[in-house]
């Protein structure tokens, strides 16, 4: 190997696995800006990838790389620079600048004069919305958010982009691609699978497109270890001989044997007890099973997949696992990501769903779109479904709109808008104003535009009033500032059993930024739950 070879940090091999690209950094994989929603998506580049050039974005299509076609947004109303560290060596960022436009720049639904980026920030100029990636933007460049497949641009290298599998009931983009594919590599073997996430993020789903993918004859049998009694748990799974135990009046065939020749998904399996744990690791090594009552064992073929949203490495140093069962069982592991790391899925998600629930013709109104996407899931694409099943049912016309909301998302949205400017570039910088010519005064009442300034054509999202305080007043105790240590956010989560949003509110933060602190200090929320 050159020694060029051994001490370039950028080699081809890094980009395989996501390093950020930058001015600095040719070599890796492109940040940019992917696109979220807008009512004219069709308009716009799925992604926009980001390089030593400035990129603006704007309502002139002459000078914008990024063209938002609207009259409230100004000629050029916002750009992405890449800022060198301040030190040679160090590292730099990309750094999100309002340009002075009249209606100004959103992240996250504050406004922002200047603000280093940082993954998922969700950018709104005029009705778009973009997220910030800061690595592999050129993934998402074929991928419309209403699933339609589109020419990549020229520095997209096709072999990255995935095709849709045909066939398959799981919706999504490029990343759930990325897992479809993955399922179907190893879906004609026989390798034991762990499928790794949140509530609610479609464990049970992905298990089925394996087993369908599989071709295996049997059936698709599932069980929630978390259910079932640990008293029960047993039987349920191997079954049990007439007269193995009083009430036992005839036989019954377990699970496990109902999915011989096919798949068995055992869900929440970090929940199930340790002697049951033993029994299914005699089942994963011999392939055998013995029913209660039963003298001799049953041969049985079946494919094991399993999932959870707990720690398993920890639950092993805890000796609630078996360290012996979680080889056999993770042969192979998919972890899928929270709906809040894939909202570029969020119209496509929403209209399989209303399709689902009988309602494929129904219009999705900004207002709408913008709450679902503000807000961070914490139980996902089931939560998710649950919001177009109340507005499907609320909606007396042919549109969902902000008032086929939830409530939860409601709350969410009554600051949104308008809680001042962020400059977090310059230290100790002044809030600038919701949006031009609007300052709150003291002691006054004000309605809160949770889609928006007027001139973006929002909606008042009910009662969203606030009260401002007059200066010298006692309020509530000031939110902190700054970004917590990785210390201090656990003593937080701790003290708040986990409470994400009570967590933000201590900084005056949304849930999604402290999402991105969890992120980055490898926090598993569910520890203090």
């Amino acid at each position: 190997m050159s020694p060029t070879r051994a001490t370039d940090p950028t080699t081809a091999a890094m980009q395989v696995y996501g390093v950020a690209a930058s001015p600095d950094n040719p070599r890796g994989t492109r940040a940019g800006l992917v696109l979220l929603y807008a009512p004219s998506f069709e308009q716009f580049a799925p992604a926009y990838l980001l390089s030593e050039r400035d990129l603006i974005l704007g309502r002139d299509p002459a000078s914008c790389q990024v063209c938002v076609p609207e009259a409230a947004v100004s000629r050029q109303h916002a750009r992405v620079r890449w800022r060198a560290g301040p030190e040679p060596g160090s590292p730099g960022a990309w750094v999100l600048t309002d340009l002075g436009g009249r209606n100004g720049t959103l992240v996250d639904g504050q406004y922002v004069t200047e603000l280093e980026l940082e993954p998922d920030h969700e950018i709104r100029v005029g009705d778009a919305v973009f997220k910030f990636v800061e690595s592999g933007a050129e993934s998402f460049a074929r991928y419309r958010i209403d699933g339609a497949i589109i020419e990549p641009p020229d520095d997209a290298p096709a072999a990255q982009i995935p095709m849709p599998t045909p066939g398959t009931s799981i919706v999504g983009g490029y990343r759930i691609r990325q897992l479809t594919r993955a399922l179907e590599r190893i879906a004609k073997s026989e390798i034991s699978v762990v499928l790794l996430g949140e509530s609610g993020t479609g464990k049970e789903v992905f298990a089925q497109e394996l087993h369908r993918s599989s071709g295996r004859r049997g059936s698709f049998q599932a069980v929630n270890c978390a259910a079932i009694p640990s008293t029960l748990l047993e039987s349920e799974l191997f079954g049990y001989k007439r007269g193995a135990f009083s009430g036992a009046d005839r036989d019954k065939v377990g699970i496990v044997k109902a999915a011989d020749g096919g798949t068995l998904f055992l869900d929440e399996i970090g929940d199930m007890p340790v002697d049951a744990q033993a029994k299914l690791l005699r089942v994963l090594q011999s392939r055998e099973i013995v029913p209660i009552g039963a003298t001799t064992p049953e041969r049985v073929d079946v494919r094991i997949v399993c999932a959870t949203h707990r720690d398993l490495a920890q639950l092993q140093k805890d000796q609630k696992f078996r360290g012996d069962l979680y080889a056999r069982l993770n042969e192979y592991s998919l972890r899928l990501p929270p709906l809040r790391e894939r909202k570029e899925d969020m119209f496509l998600l929403a209209r399989a769903l209303l399709a689902r629930h009988g309602r494929p013709g129904h219009a999705l109104a900004f207002p709408f779109m913008l709450g679902l996407l503000h807000y961070d899931w914490p139980f996902n694409v089931r939560e998710l479904e649950a919001a177009i099943k109340r507005g499907v049912a609320l909606a007396e016309g042919s549109q969902l709109d902000s008032t086929h909301l939830p409530d939860i998302i409601k709350d969410a949205m009554r600051e949104y808008a308008g809680r001042g400017a962020i400059a977090h570039a310059q230290p100790g910088a002044p809030p600038g104003p919701p949006y031009a010519g609007h300052t709150p005064q003291p002691g006054r009442v004000v309605a809160g535009p949770a889609y928006g300034p007027p001139g973006y054509g929002g909606h008042p999202l009910g009662a969203t009033e606030v009260v401002v305080p007059a200066p010298g007043s006692t309020g509530p105790t000031p939110a902190r500032s700054g970004t917590p240590t990785e210390p201090e956010l656990r003593a937080l989560l701790q003290y708040h059993r986990g409470n994400v949003a009570a967590v933000g509110r201590e900084f005056g933060k949304e849930r999604m930024q402290v999402h991105r602190w969890m992120k980055r200090y490898a926090i598993n929320v569910d520890e203090y739950r």
